[in-house]
């Protein structure tokens, strides 16, 4: 079947459709080395309206988001809270603190284990693997297949920190944990997931609505903008919210090619959009 959806202009052809917005950042707000001013600008004209939630792949915590926006030049605060599978995941290893973890992913994400007491060791003396990433920008999944597979002979599970397969820097495809995550589950490894499109991530972002706002509209009343089929898209089908998806070419450069992506994994998009703008 056929895939079906509407090119929007802007985001302000339906913002009266919506009472809330639920925005991914990598790929639609900047794409790590520059922002995108026409999105962070729409953001804060539907900031007027009604709330906006940074939802976020990051395996780093939500507190260290603007940080990094104020490094390579975001513009004004167009959000209303902002929520990362850093954060989601955060109880996933406290549950299983003190460890021991056999830690992989680069240094920049170790601010995700502040204040866990969590004891870090190697493969053979580990209870689990907590993966951010990979520990190098320039490696591809292959390069673990050796360690995942020596994981897999001993059992042990999984807490993947970011859902994300691969991820562009400027113009530089970059895999991510969720590509180690995915090839650890092919091996008949376990994982465990708390980001984007699984439930625990949507979930804060709910809490968030409700405890600062004192209302959570009903799914179909929130919106979520994202780049990302297997993510941003999978996740707000999963959480029956509409879908203004950026089709920036991280999944299929035309719209041909974009639909058949569609249609081969049986997911939709309510909207499509080259970049977000009001």
């Amino acid at each position: 079947m056929t895939q079906s959806f509407q090119t929007l202009s802007g985001l302000g052809q339906i913002a009266d459709q919506y009472e809330a917005v639920f925005c991914d950042i990598w790929g639609v707000i900047h794409n790590g080395r520059e922002p995108f001013r026409e999105a962070c600008e729409a953001l804060e004209r539907f900031k007027e309206r009604g709330p906006v939630v940074l939802i976020s792949n990051s395996p780093r915590p939500s507190l260290s988001i603007p940080e990094t926006f104020a490094q390579i030049g975001v513009p004004g605060e167009f959000w209303d809270a902002i929520v990362t599978s850093g954060d989601a995941t955060i109880d996933a290893l406290a549950r299983r603190a003190p460890g021991p973890a056999f830690k992989i992913g680069p240094e920049r994400d170790d601010k995700l284990y502040a204040g866990l007491e969590l004891n870090f060791t190697d493969l053979d003396s580990a209870a689990f693997i907590a993966c951010t990433g990979m520990y190098d920008d320039n490696e591809h999944p292959d390069d673990y297949t050796e360690l995942l597979g020596e994981a897999r002979e001993r059992n042990i599970q999984m807490v993947c920190a970011n859902p994300d397969m691969k991820v562009k820097i400027g113009e530089k495809i970059v895999w991510c944990g969720g590509a180690l995550a995915k090839a650890y589950e092919e091996m008949g490894g376990e994982v465990v997931y708390a980001g984007k499109p699984h439930a625990p991530i949507y979930r804060l972002c709910k809490s968030w609505l409700d405890e600062v706002t004192g209302h959570v509209p009903p799914p179909e009343r929130i919106l979520c903008i994202g780049d990302n089929i297997f993510t941003d898209l999978l996740g707000a089908q999963a959480q029956g919210m509409d879908c203004l998806f950026i089709q920036d070419g991280l999944h299929g450069e035309t719209e041909h090619k974009f639909k058949t992506l569609l249609n081969s994994y049986g997911v939709s998009a309510r909207y499509v959009a080259p970049r977000l703008m009001w």
